[in-house]
């Protein structure tokens, strides 16, 4: 793949996520999140990439969670995050590091409207990170819920939405025979971003 350093880092993203997705990578807008808590304790998950958002002329990486959860505890504490994006059929990553924001309420609510409604129930019947005693509780609490809905449109719960994650440093990683890989960094400056090239 040809890499243009003359475009933004947005525009080579989506030039590498809509490859990704043509050459059919499963999940290709999954990325690991890391997150660190208070005590300095790192943490890492798979979250989904939906959506470009724009604020306060910043671009960002748009993900949706339950606020009560881990990584929303360690992103209220920190905000500063790293995220990864990995298409082995393209031998190829991305990644991010930055600083995450809670989105708009009106956005949340709008991309909330769009999940399947068992995504929606689940959203509300999740106590996310929290300890339950089984499976058949977090069962009984949908099948509850999806008796309270029926019939109605489900709302967005109060403790559910988006963040957008805004890099200070995106790089675009190619994997090359005999380990000498392409690594190209973009780093945010007050007039842009610097471009430059990592050994690897």
């Amino acid at each position: 793949m040809s890499f243009d350093f003359k475009k933004d880092p947005f525009e080579n993203f989506l030039k590498s996520y809509k490859e990704a997705q043509l050459k059919g990578v499963p999940d290709a807008n999954a990325m690991a999140l890391a997150t660190v808590n208070k005590e300095n304790q790192p943490s890492v998950r798979i979250v989904f990439f939906k959506e470009f958002f724009e604020m306060n002329q910043n671009r960002g990486f748009c993900f949706y969670t339950n606020y009560h959860g881990r990584k929303a505890q360690d992103m209220q504490d920190n905000p500063k995050v790293s995220a990864n994006f990995f298409w082995p059929h393209l031998d190829h990553q991305v990644r991010i590091e930055g600083y995450v924001e809670k989105l708009p309420r009106e956005v949340s609510e709008k991309y909330f409207a769009s999940r399947p409604r068992a995504s929606q129930i689940g959203a509300w019947a999740s106590e996310q990170s929290e300890e339950i005693s089984s499976y058949d509780v977090l069962l009984d609490k949908i099948t509850a819920l999806e008796e309270k809905y029926k019939g109605q449109n489900v709302p967005c719960p109060p403790h559910w939405g988006g963040y957008a994650l805004f890099p200070l440093e995106v790089e675009f990683w190619f994997g090359k025979s005999g380990r000498i890989h392409e690594r190209y960094v973009y780093r945010k400056t007050a007039g842009g971003w610097d471009r430059f090239m990592r050994s690897p």
